[in-house]
């Protein structure tokens, strides 16, 4: 009869209690690591949300709204291979990955060779922008300003506008039509023939405020015999078309609206382009001297950019895009960020891909707030761009106007004293 014998190896059961032990240890300080990250970034956006006084383009909400959704798909694509079928557009490319770090570290974009002397020559250094809120447009991009050529106001005529003192303000800007759906669109866009219209009339008291800073800028297919994007500006056709139309349509809506359509290089003595924020700062003063029941106030403007990044086709029509602006530097920015993402979510909500989202900006030229310090309800608003035409525009902001007035009058029920 044969014995059995067994024999216990204990120096491999310790060997194999000791690896037990140390990845147990490993994954104990990973998850108390990602805890510590996760708390540490609570207590940080908490911080934040109580003092308000972080600028935007530091803020974390930036950094959080720059992810995309591309980046969680290439996240997954590191354990799917199928997904990350163009390797150039891989988040986690090593192409991708160097640039990223690159710029980390020295602030530098390797693919743009300014950046190298830009923060040391004034006025070289771009606008700082962060997205605070991503809009759903098929063609993202980031709000770009060019400053015109000082040429163009060497002789106070602000550009297309002829050489003449006696023009006045309400003279040279130009006057839109009624409200209306507008030609189809075409694929090379034609200059807008602008016929006469009345000024707005007053629903009541007169709640908002309508302006434009850079008052001649100005569409390349209204001017003719101009072809440069940085030349488009003119004291006859320009953005205070755009303004006026939005007044009209929050008349139309039941929003007592005042427009300004005062054209400051060639009304303002001895006109200088960076001081423009300060010449409408003045617009502003006056006109909630002369309207004390003005509580909502709208700047706007039209970017700089190519055609391609301002413009969304809608069921075989052209629209301009829409930019939400706010002040880097202007301490009480999260009010009137609310405002913008109020109007910006009603856009959304009916014409998605029309709003380029919210974008925080400290501008390089000196002025990072925009003179939104002077309201929470104070917002920048570009429509559109160099290469669109007014009537692009002018449907864009008869879309952004229903998105305005639905904001306002739901804020009026909600401040409406309750019923007795």
């Amino acid at each position: 009869m044969k014995w059995t014998s067994a024999t216990l190896n204990l120096s491999h059961v310790r060997k194999t209690i000791q690896s037990a032990g140390s990845m147990g240890k490993a994954f104990f300080l990973l998850g108390s690591a990602t805890l510590a990250i996760f708390a540490l970034s609570g207590i940080g956006s908490y911080l934040q949300a109580k003092s308000m006084t972080t600028s935007p383009v530091s803020s974390m909400k930036g950094l959080a709204a720059s992810v995309t959704n591309q980046f969680f798909i290439d996240m997954l694509g590191m354990e799917v291979p199928h997904l990350n079928k163009n390797q150039s557009k891989f988040t986690f490319s090593q192409h991708n990955v160097f640039n990223f770090a690159f710029r980390l570290m020295t602030d530098i974009n390797p693919q743009d060779p300014r950046s190298l002397i830009a923060s040391e020559l004034p006025g070289m250094d771009e606008d700082r922008t962060t997205v605070l809120v991503q809009g759903s447009a098929a063609n993202p991009s980031e709000p770009f300003h060019a400053n015109p050529p000082a040429s163009l106001f060497e002789n106070g005529d602000g550009g297309q506008a002829e050489n003449d003192p006696d023009k006045s303000a309400e003279t040279s800007a130009a006057a839109t039509p009624a409200p209306s759906q507008g030609p189809e669109p075409s694929l090379s866009p034609k200059p807008t023939n602008v016929s006469a219209a009345s000024p707005p009339k007053s629903a009541g008291k007169n709640i908002a405020f309508i302006y434009q800073t850079h008052s001649n800028e100005s569409f390349l297919p209204e001017l003719k015999g101009v072809s440069d994007p940085d030349e488009s500006y003119s004291d006859k056709v320009n953005i205070i078309s755009v303004g006026n139309r939005l007044a009209q349509n929050l008349e139309k809506d039941g929003i007592g609206a005042v427009h300004d359509d005062t054209v400051y290089p060639s009304t303002v003595k001895g006109f200088k382009y960076p001081f423009s924020y300060k010449y409408s700062l003045k617009t502003l003063e006056e006109a909630v001297s002369a309207h004390p029941d003005l509580n909502y106030f709208f700047d706007i403007h039209r970017d700089s950019a190519a055609r391609k990044y301002t413009t969304i086709n809608i069921d075989g029509k052209d629209y301009a895009q829409v930019y939400f602006i706010i002040g880097g530097k202007n301490p009480n920015w999260k009010k009137n960020e609310e405002l913008a993402n109020a109007i910006h979510d009603a856009l959304e909500a009916k014409h998605p891909g029309v709003s380029k989202g919210i974008h925080a900006k400290e501008a390089s030229e000196g002025n990072g707030v925009y003179n939104q310090n002077f309201s929470p309800n104070n917002l920048l608003i570009e429509v559109g761009g160099p290469y669109n035409t007014l009537e692009e525009c002018y449907r864009t902001t008869d879309w952004l106007a229903d998105a305005i007035s639905e904001v306002i009058l739901n804020a009026k029920k909600v401040d409406a004293p309750a019923k007795s």
